[in-house]
C-alpha cells in the first residue's frame, strides 16, 4: 500500500516534462542516461538527476547492463507503465509543456488534431471521458507492435467559457 509520502514522490516526479520527456523515450526501448541526456539535449547530469528520480518513485527501472561502444558498463532503463495509473496534482499545465516541447520541430503534416465542440450534460460527459478512456487503455495494455512507429497522444478536454 502507497503511503501519502509516496503518493506526494510520485506526483512531484511527475510534475517535471523533462521527467514526462524520459518516460515516453523509455517507453519502448531501454535507454542509457547518455542516450536520454543526447536524446532531450541535456547535460548528463542534469538528466542522471531527472532518471535518478524517476527510478526512487517506480516510473523508470534499470535493465541488465551492457557494454558500451569503449568498453564502459551502461545501465539502460525502461519505463514501467506506472505513470499512466499516477495522478498528477495540477497536470494540465506540464502535461500541456511536454506535449509543446515534443512536438516542437516537427512538421504540421507530422501531427494530427482535432478539436470538437459538444454540449452535454454530466452524465454523458462522463460516460464520454469513460469510453474514451477505455479505447486507451486496451491499446496501452496490448503492447508495442514489433513493426509499429512510436507516437504519442494528448487528449485534453475541457469547459468552454464561452459557448454558453
Amino acid at each position: 500500500m502507497d503511503t501519502n509520502e509516496d503518493l506526494q514522490a510520485r506526483g512531484r516526479a511527475l510534475s517535471s516534462p523533462v521527467r514526462l520527456r524520459i518516460l515516453r523515450l523509455c517507453l519502448h526501448q531501454p535507454r542509457t542516461n547518455k542516450e536520454i541526456a543526447e536524446v532531450l539535449e541535456l547535460n548528463p547530469a542534469t538528466a542522471l538527476h531527472h532518471v535518478r528520480t524517476l527510478l526512487a518513485t517506480g516510473f523508470l527501472v534499470a535493465d541488465q547492463p551492457r557494454t558500451g561502444n569503449r568498453g564502459a558498463k551502461e545501465i539502460p532503463y525502461r519505463a514501467t507503465g506506472l505513470s499512466w495509473t499516477s495522478r498528477i496534482p495540477n497536470a494540465a499545465p506540464v502535461l500541456v509543456e511536454t506535449f509543446l516541447q515534443e512536438i516542437e520541430g516537427l512538421q504540421p503534416e507530422e501531427i494530427d488534431v482535432w478539436r470538437l465542440g459538444v454540449k452535454l450534460n454530466d452524465e454523458h460527459r462522463t460516460e464520454m471521458m469513460h469510453r474514451l478512456r477505455e479505447v486507451l487503455e486496451d491499446y496501452a495494455r496490448r503492447g508495442p507492435d514489433a513493426d509499429g512507429t512510436a507516437t504519442s497522444i494528448l487528449l485534453a478536454h475541457h469547459l468552454d467559457r464561452t459557448a454558453d
